[in-house]
């Protein structure tokens, strides 16, 4: 009896070892190795969710060495603190230039294109006498969005000057920055809705290159499917800063007090993008843990901002572990709510978290939901084999 129990005690430990240890770690939140495919690489609907079928987020829409180098399954994803790193500032300036897949790497001083290089120099010869801070982006001009080369976008004042010229440069400068004024020469219009600026600026960077576009489409998949095409409006801008988030997404959108923010993200993949328009666009709630910064936040209160997120969990175990699990750690952090790490937000849908948990007879019964029936039956075995083994050692040890 005793040998029996000692094989099949043995035979369920080897059955155990043959799981790689980053299998039974990345599913219990432990922080250190996990697994070498990033979580955020596969979706689960809830329709296969119950067959246990897995699909790849991207597979068909990046080729997979591209998606592994440049694109959202690269290794450096989430490897970083994103809150602070936006240098301050308090007025976005975004002119029409042609595509972003013929933007030059550095287009704002590009001999060839002319009208970015003389802005941009404009800028920076008048900074001492630009009392707002502001930043110059290219932005690509599209019919449908009725954005024209030429034309320059103004936030957060919301305004629109129509087909500025080389010869114009100085004078929209001096009018408009210098002086605070509206442009003498040239024709405003005002912007109404939000809008989102993705960085897909290839030639200054692959990984903006590739993330760009894919970003780009699959919000104008999510607007036209929310009937947001009239509200809601995407582009794509040059370099913005740190490739190594990419994706990059700027957006220009009503805060709750009716007051146009322009917040950043990074590392955003598609997978966000819903959450970005049904949340950040349209509750006015900014998503932490992709969170960057924003325009017009002084430097010490961004400091602050980014010492609140660091208080908790890393982004790189957030990223990591399943939905499952982030939602059962965020519930039992309700007490301090909206402090994590890097921008993980504890504050997100609490109702369902609730719901979750109440679906069990308690934390235990949550656990074992998540595994599989074969991983259920294995460790019961295991348990069994352990708890036999100690009962036969005991009567061993009395029968001498």
């Amino acid at each position: 009896m005793f040998k029996m129990h000692i094989n099949t005690f043995s035979r369920a430990v080897r059955f155990l070892s043959s799981f790689p240890v980053a299998f039974f770690w990345s599913r219990s939140g432990h922080p250190g190795k996990v697994s070498p495919k990033p979580f955020l690489s596969l979706k689960r609907s809830p329709a296969m969710a119950s067959t246990g079928e897995t699909t790849q987020y991207f597979s068909t829409v990046l080729p997979e060495e591209d998606d592994l180098k440049f694109g959202f399954k690269r290794s450096e994803m989430y490897q970083s603190n994103l809150a602070g790193t936006v240098d301050p500032y308090e007025r976005h300036l975004f002119l029409c230039y042609k595509s972003h897949d013929s933007w030059p790497s550095r287009v704002e001083a590009s001999d060839s294109d002319l009208l970015p290089k003389l802005l941009s120099a404009a800028l920076k010869a008048r900074k001492a006498d630009i009392k707002i801070k502001a930043r110059l982006t290219i932005c690509e001009g599209l019919e449908d969005l009725q954005l024209s080369d030429g034309d320059v976008l103004v936030f957060p004042d919301m305004i629109k000057y129509r087909d500025l010229k080389d010869s114009d440069v100085d004078g929209f400068v001096e009018d408009v920055l210098v002086n605070g004024n509206s442009w003498a020469a040239g024709k405003q219009e005002v912007l109404t809705g939000s809008y989102v600026f993705v960085c897909a600026h290839n030639n200054r960077d692959k990984r903006c290159g590739v993330c760009g576009p894919v970003l780009i489409e699959k919000f104008k998949e999510e607007i036209d499917s929310r009937a947001l095409k009239s509200q809601v409006f995407v582009t794509a801008c040059s370099h913005i800063g740190g490739h190594k988030y990419a994706g990059n997404v700027i957006i220009f959108s009503a805060n709750a007090q009716a007051k146009i923010d322009g917040h950043w993200y990074g590392y955003v993949t598609p997978n966000d993008v819903p959450e970005l328009l049904d949340q950040h666009i349209g509750k006015g709630e900014i998503i932490e843990r992709i969170w960057r910064g924003q325009m017009g936040v002084t430097e010490e209160a961004e400091n602050v901002h980014q010492q609140k997120l660091l208080n908790g969990t890393s982004l790189n175990n957030y990223a990591e572990k399943p939905q499952e699990i982030r939602s059962e750690e965020k519930n039992e952090s309700s007490s301090s709510c909206c402090q994590g790490a890097n921008g993980v937000s504890c504050c997100r849908d609490v109702n369902f978290q609730e719901k979750e948990v109440q679906k069990g007879t308690g934390k235990l019964s949550n656990w074992i939901g998540r595994w599989e029936q074969r991983d259920v039956l294995t460790t019961v075995a295991v348990l069994g084999a352990v708890t036999t083994v100690a009962v036969a050692f005991a009567f061993y040890k009395r029968s001498r």
